[in-house]
């Protein structure tokens, strides 16, 4: 409606001035195709001196009488053009920019080089290796969330309001979210297992844990953990140590039985501790030499701490719901605690745990 009633109004203030005006340039800027030619059409046109400019500028030279009606002629004639050449601009844009699109197309669908291919981080290739081996042992994976409460983090583990660790300076605590936390070890899937699995038990959990710590080269807010616990009947600290040595000899490739018949022990030492949820606690320490780029178990090197571990807590049990097992003896067990971190630099040589996040391509290619 509105389109038909500017078109009369337009045929009405158009008389033969205009109307030459329309003929002659509104078939130019329909057969223009090049933007240049356009731009051309439109100086000549209304430009500072085109030709419908100069027309509106000869106005007040016009009979008063006049100089309204061709006012208004001009003016019509003036905003069809203009409609015109933005119009045709805006195809001509178009058609030019499909055209550039069609010269730089870039296929993103084409495969990676060869060169280029990833790599499994040494990180996963550690928690592979590990979970394979506490897999073929019996040991149950459990999975458990990042974001936790304090009755899983500490409460639940023998770790009451007033201890330290539960301090903001060593936690990271969710903002707007009481009772809620980053974990700071993957010990919560403890209680979670316990609690929803019951007793007997042997599981591992694998993950990253979060700490306030600052940055350097032994240390990063975030870090990877495996947990390890077992619960059944009779277990003792021999079954926790034969446990841990086989696990020693299965990173370090060190065979237990061969060094038995040779008369040796693997380098090894206990070393009484103190964890909240153990008792008694003790960590391992391993007498490591380094040669052609590899870590072996040797007296004649040096004592590194790789794990902490001991007896489960009775109260971590009591705070699960589960004090004893089907035949009524009291509920037993032990659990450890390793930095996947710390093995791998172990393990590797790596001197700085930050080279495992930088993302450098040299470093993930040498170790991948």
């Amino acid at each position: 409606m509105n389109d038909k009633t500017n078109a009369q109004q337009w045929s009405e203030n158009i008389g033969s001035t205009g109307r030459a005006l329309l003929d002659e340039w509104g078939p130019q800027i329909d057969a223009t195709s090049d933007l240049a030619e356009l731009d051309r059409i439109r100086v000549g046109l209304i430009g500072k001196s085109g030709v419908l400019t100069q027309k509106l500028r000869e106005l007040p030279t016009l009979p008063p009488e006049k100089r309204r009606d061709a006012g208004l002629e001009l003016n019509t004639v003036r905003e069809i053009l203009e409609k015109k050449l933005s119009d045709i601009k805006l195809k001509l844009e178009s058609i030019e920019f499909d055209n550039i699109l069609k010269q730089e197309y870039l296929d993103v669908t084409l495969p990676c080089r060869p060169q280029q291919a990833g790599k499994r981080h040494l990180l996963t290739q550690i928690s592979d290796e590990l979970t394979l081996y506490f897999c073929s042992r019996g040991f149950k994976v459990f999975e458990g969330p990042e974001v936790d409460t304090e009755f899983h983090c500490f409460d639940g583990l023998n770790m009451p309001a007033h201890h330290p660790a539960r301090q903001e300076q060593d936690t990271l605590y969710i903002k707007d979210a009481p009772g809620k936390l980053l974990r700071v070890h993957t010990s919560t899937m403890q209680i979670r297992a316990f609690s929803t699995c019951g007793l007997p038990i042997r599981g591992i959990s694998i993950g990253s844990v979060f700490r306030n710590d600052a940055v350097d080269a032994t240390h990063t807010p975030l870090f990877h953990q495996i947990e390890g616990f077992v619960a059944e009947p009779g277990i003792t600290m021999a079954h926790m140590k034969y446990c841990l040595l086989d696990l020693l000899s299965f990173l370090f490739k060190v065979d237990l039985c061969e060094m038995a018949e040779r008369g040796e022990d693997i380098p090894v030492r206990f070393r009484p501790s103190f964890f909240p949820f153990t008792e008694p606690s003790v960590e391992i320490d391993c007498c490591c030499s380094r040669g052609n780029d590899e870590l072996k178990l040797s007296m004649d090197g040096t004592w590194m701490e790789i794990l902490g571990c001991g007896m489960i807590h009775p109260n971590v049990f009591k705070n699960c719901g589960v004090e004893s097992f089907a035949d009524g003896t009291p509920a037993q067990g032990f659990a450890f605690g390793i930095g996947i971190e710390r093995i791998a630099m172990l393990k590797y040589g790596v001197t700085d745990i930050r080279h495992f996040y930088d993302g450098d391509m040299r470093w993930l290619q040498h170790y991948g």
